[in-house]
């Protein structure tokens, strides 16, 4: 009995320790590889950055969420993108020589550099691939529950501008770079995990 009591003083603690850590991954805060150049200069491929679920989402938060059944290009249930929200629920959103226009006014792009912004931001409305394959005008508003993304190496994003938007049901979180890398966070507009 005693060594029973004794394995368990261990083992009990490892147990409840496990429990924990699953429960806040699974509901609060996880990490998450970013896969490709379409937020470059901000993140880079396979960088790794943390993904608070909690966090509530504004214009250009970064987000991470589900592209399966979002771009008709992801196969595969796992898929994720991480993409900056540009239009919120309700927003209009166009482009125009270089510029972002939500709502009628020029956004803030200050997060990438003038040379990006024109080279990859371009002239559109919302586009969306319609039932014959083809991407025809779709509307300029975003539905209710809905957001519109932008990857910020606009020039090789795939993004809101080809599939159209990204349900609320899909998103996983928040980026948040870790707490040690606040310069990066004030420079390019992503939120840091240690307020």
């Amino acid at each position: 009995m005693k060594t029973f009591k004794n394995i368990m003083s261990w083992v009990l603690p490892i147990v409840v320790g496990l429990l924990i850590a699953m429960v806040i991954r699974h509901f609060v805060f996880t990490m998450v590889r970013v896969d490709g150049p379409s937020m470059e200069p901000n993140l880079e491929n396979n960088e790794r950055v943390a993904v608070v679920k909690t966090a509530k989402i504004k214009h250009l938060s970064v987000i991470v969420f589900n592209a399966y059944k979002v771009d008709p290009d992801a196969s595969s249930k796992n898929v994720k993108y991480v993409k900056r929200v540009i239009g919120m629920p309700g927003d209009t959103v166009k482009a125009q020589d270089g510029k972002i226009y939500v709502n009628g006014k020029a956004i803030s792009q200050s997060f990438i550099s003038q040379f990006e912004r024109t080279q990859g931001t371009g002239n559109w409305d919302i586009y969306a691939l319609s039932n014959r394959n083809a991407w025809t005008l779709k509307t300029t508003k975003v539905p209710k529950n809905s957001y519109f993304v932008l990857g910020d190496h606009r020039s090789v994003s795939n993004d809101s501008r080809y599939w159209g938007f990204v349900p609320k049901k899909s998103v996983i979180g928040v980026v948040k770079v870790p707490f040690w890398d606040t310069s990066k966070a004030k420079r390019h507009n992503v939120n840091s995990i240690g307020y």
